[in-house]
């Protein structure tokens, strides 16, 4: 005997919709932002609170839960920012736990040039 279909709540049907608006921005945003500019979200996301950070530093661990990524995501995005010489890494003087992540020269410039792609993305996907 088939089941009978079962209608999501009012809820769930709302969550679902977030769900499927926010793979969409974020897939579109993924391709953009790889083929302009070769850096992915999170790279772009990880530059873009780190040009808002104080003083151009940035803990780590508050960066973490900022952009909403697993520390260990959070440090392979880093790591590729690194490689690629758009962010540096230093240990903060008063508690050696803690480590600091510091856009560079070359970290501005990618960030400055991908910046308006991001934010086209952004408002196409609001239209």
């Amino acid at each position: 005997m088939p089941k009978a279909a079962v209608v999501p709540s009012p809820l769930v049907a709302e969550w679902r919709q977030l769900l499927d608006r926010h793979a969409a921005v974020s897939c579109a945003l993924e391709k953009a932002l790889q083929d302009r500019h070769g850096i992915g979200l999170s790279e772009f996301e990880t530059l873009d609170r780190v040009v808002d950070a104080n003083c151009g530093k940035y803990r780590m661990a508050e960066l973490a839960g900022d952009i909403h990524l697993s520390q260990s995501a959070l440090s392979r995005a880093i790591t590729r920012l690194e490689k690629d010489g758009l962010v540096s890494r230093s240990a903060c003087e008063n508690d050696r736990r803690s480590v600091f992540v510091c856009l560079t020269e070359k970290g501005h410039e990618v960030y400055e040039a991908a910046l308006p792609t991001h934010r086209e993305v952004l408002a196409s996907s609001w239209a």
